[in-house]
Parts: C-alpha cells; structure tokens; sequence
C-alpha cells in the first residue's frame, strides 16, 4: 500500500503521516553500528569529530536553502531562528577538530546530501521534509545522544555538545507539539502529503549514508 493511499484511507495528520510512513528508515538510522558504538564508547574523539565535520555541512546548506524560502507559506509554518545549529556545531568543532574546514573533508555522502537539500528548494514542502526530520531528530534522541557523549568522553560542562543544547527551547516537548500542530494545520492535498513523506524517508536514508560511510572505516575510529 502506498504512502498516499494510506493517507487518503485513515486520514493521517501530516505529522503522523511523516512519523509512519518513514518508521523502517528511521529505526535503520538508529541501530547503524557506527552510532551504537560511538554512544557506547567504543570509538575515539576522531569519530565523533568527523561526524560533526560531515553534519556542519548538511546543517549549513539547509538553514541556507530554508532562510532563503522563509516566505514560502509552507516552510514558514516550521522556520524559527530558534533552532539554527551552525554556530552551535562551530563552536563544538572549535573542540574537536580546531582549524580543520568541513569543506575540505571527503564525503561522497555529505555532498548528496547537501545536494538534495538544494534540489529541495523547488518546493516548501520538500525543505520542510528536512527540516522535520534534522531539526525534530535533534529535540528528541538528540538530547539524549548529547548526555551520553558527555558522559562517555568525560566532557566539563558546555564544552563539546552545545549542538544538542537549544537555550531558547527549554521545554523541548511543548515546543514539538505545536511544531506538528503547525504541520498538521497546513493546506496540503493527499498527493502532496505523500510528496513530502517520500522526502523523510529519502533524509533517513541519506543520514544512513553518513553513518554507513564513517561504518566504513570504522576499525580506524575503534579505541585501544
């Protein structure tokens, strides 16, 4: 059964149409192996570090394309300033990777996934797609992937996780809440809905690569 004739038959909120219709790329992302054993500290500083250099290039592109499109009536449903992670990312690269340029690491993954967040510019609904899935991702499991880099690296306080740390949010679950009711209130046909839950699963499926390609030299990351 597809996506739309999903939505059409139980008349699924966009939101829930999101979560639903992308939960198998979403639980692949969660269990890939170079993100179990990172939040296990099984690998050294160096991967999460190049972790953070491939995510400062995706996160720069898409608060770039998504300033760009603000006015679209679709993306400006979910814009907010508030959740804009770039200088949060330099800073925590300023401690795990000082002086070295995101630009000049080679990641065949990074660079899809960067350009698809171009190609999203040709609608508000695709940018919004990105935005749900990083920015949502970030309020949630983000929190808690935060606390357990702390932990496992014995980070001092507020140095090297600000990237998880959103100061204007401080009720992360209210705050999710009215996001999807802003969803959920926007004027979209079932074909569109199920538009835009093809690009969730495609941003699952991208983020996937990031970690499929860091799982790739994995032994190298592995500590001692």
């Amino acid at each position: 059964m597809s996506v739309a004739t999903t939505v059409r038959d139980e008349d699924l909120t966009l939101s829930t149409a999101m979560r639903e219709g992308s939960r198998a790329e979403h639980e692949a992302a969660e269990g890939s192996t170079f993100m179990s054993e990172l939040l296990e500290g099984k690998l050294t500083t160096e991967a999460y570090a190049d972790l953070l250099l491939r995510l400062r290039r995706v996160y720069a592109a898409l608060e770039d394309v998504v300033a760009a499109h603000q006015a679209d009536p679709i993306v400006a449903a979910v814009h907010d300033a508030a959740l804009d992670r770039l200088a949060a990312i330099d800073a925590d690269l300023a401690h795990w990777a000082p002086g070295v340029d995101p630009e000049s690491i080679d990641s065949p993954a990074a660079t899809a996934y960067v350009e698809r967040i171009r190609a999203g510019a040709a609608w508000g609904g695709l940018l919004v797609a990105h935005h749900y899935t990083r920015y949502l991702g970030d309020l949630s499991g983000g929190q808690v992937i935060g606390r357990v880099l702390q932990r496992t690296f014995d980070l001092p306080e507020g140095t090297g996780v600000s990237f998880y740390d959103f100061p204007a949010i401080p009720k992360p679950k209210p705050y999710k809440d009215g996001y999807r009711a802003r969803l959920d209130a926007l004027d979209l046909t079932p074909e569109e809905v199920a538009r835009i839950v093809d690009e969730v699963r495609a941003v699952f499926s991208l983020n996937q690569a990031l970690f499929d390609e860091l799982g790739g030299q994995i032994e190298r990351y592995r500590a001692a």
